[in-house]
């Protein structure tokens, strides 16, 4: 359990690096802010912005039907954006986690809600990455067994999401919130747990083990054709693993993210170094190939041409998560890391107890328990308001921290400055 929870805990640090460098590129990047500013067109115009006349292909009114809509979704959106990206600036990770969770919460059906943060995710990915930054950490191969698998397991996610909720709706909110009550509730608890006992953990920069594990090894001795080499840089001749095992792995990865809609990314970084023992300089390269055309295929051809997104609530979180993603980056120079451990717990067990309480009604409905319809709701109402007070406590505790510590920031900032500066005089 302890391996499970570090291999978790390794995939949100590295997915939360890729969400801070994506934002980044974004907003040192005029290039990359009009393209952000050419998708926010359609939200310029109210009656365009209210999902009036958008093609359905990118979520139009049509695509509402399973939900209903009103423009505090698109502003709830927007706050769901920011207090996700100060999770995952400040903590360093899991603020992906609550963004489908939080969707749900405000009126929207499951599956809209994971169409619509995959394609939030994919919108991101394309304005931010640099690819030819990365081009040198990519293994092509290891990359081409990756997507193989994981265009298959996106196909199946996606086919087996579309299919629980042409079934029966109810019953597609219900394994959402499933399983989003057992990962947040591991991680949840799990991370209070680690907490109070105050125990560090070991790895490299990026959260991963420090040496190749036992599983990898032991894959990596079964010579079973295709081959894979990789990681001929970090030692001498390379390692090999079987096509077979990375194709896998990316299947496991792209149904995951079909199912939940998170980023493709959460889970790649800890099968390839704790599984298939790829060094985290490559993972990490390959991983951003993967995220984008996990995260777009997934988006695009999984969900958005059957109307399954919401196009006005994706580009709501995404310029709110820009927004909260630099101010919760900044607030960690001047918070306490303990506080933020801690912080992260109470966010992800928020997120568990939000979906908790929401099953009694699902299950209700769906005749497998005896309660009032009032009963349900009433349950599914306390756990968003838990959910979402412990979420605005958190987010303000983050902005206020970083209101105070503005002057400590200048101060480090003017001092850069002046370092920099005096470099180039000399």
């Amino acid at each position: 359990m302890r391996g499970l929870y570090e291999a978790l805990m390794s995939a949100s640090r590295a997915h939360a690096k890729w969400e801070l460098e994506m934002s980044n590129n974004i907003i040192r990047n005029r290039r990359h802010l009009l393209v952000l500013a050419l998708m926010m067109l359609p939200l310029i115009i109210p009656a365009i912005g209210f999902a009036a006349d958008l093609p359905s292909f990118i979520g139009g009114k049509s695509a509402y039907g399973p939900s209903h809509y009103n423009p505090m979704m698109f502003y709830g959106s927007m706050a769901v954006g920011v207090c996700a990206g100060l999770i995952t600036g400040c903590i360093g990770a899991g603020g992906g986690f609550v963004i489908t969770p939080a969707l749900m919460s405000l009126g929207v059906k499951g599956i809209l809600a994971v169409g619509t943060d995959q394609f939030h995710i994919f919108a991101k990915a394309i304005m931010g990455t640099v690819i030819h930054k990365k081009l040198g950490n990519v293994n092509v191969p290891l990359a081409i067994a990756f997507l193989v698998g994981s265009g298959l397991g996106v196909t199946a996610g996606g086919t087996l999401n579309r299919a629980l909720f042409n079934a029966n709706p109810v019953l597609s909110d219900f394994i959402i919130s499933l399983i989003y009550v057992i990962m947040l509730g591991f991680l949840g608890f799990y991370s209070m747990y680690d907490f109070i006992k105050n125990k560090d953990t070991s790895g490299d920069v990026h959260g991963g083990p420090t040496g190749t594990t036992k599983l990898a090894q032991k894959l990596q001795s079964v010579n079973l054709a295709p081959m894979v080499k990789f990681d001929e840089d970090l030692c001498p001749g390379g390692r090999k693993i079987s096509g077979w095992f990375v194709a896998f792995c990316g299947a496991v990865v792209g149904f995951a993210a079909a199912i939940m809609g998170v980023g493709g990314g959460f889970l790649t970084f800890p099968m390839f170094v704790y599984g298939l023992g790829v060094s985290s300089f490559t993972a990490v390269g390959t991983d951003i190939l993967q995220i984008i055309f996990t995260a777009g295929y997934s988006s695009i051809a999984q969900y958005a041409i059957y109307g399954y997104i919401f196009y006005t609530l994706a580009m709501g979180m995404l310029v709110g998560s820009l927004l909260g993603i630099q101010i919760g980056a900044a607030t960690t120079k001047v918070v306490s890391g303990v506080y933020i451990r801690a912080f992260y717990a109470i966010a992800i067990l928020a997120g568990f107890v939000n979906r908790a309480f929401a099953l009694p009604e699902k299950m209700t409905q769906m005749g497998y328990i005896s309660m009032s319809a009032e009963t349900g709701k009433l349950l599914s109402n306390i756990g968003a308001w838990i959910f979402f007070g412990l979420v605005l406590i958190f987010a303000g505790w983050i902005i206020l921290n970083f209101i105070r510590g503005l002057p400590t920031l200048r101060a480090e900032t003017a001092k850069a400055s002046y370092a920099d500066g005096k470099g180039v005089s000399h």
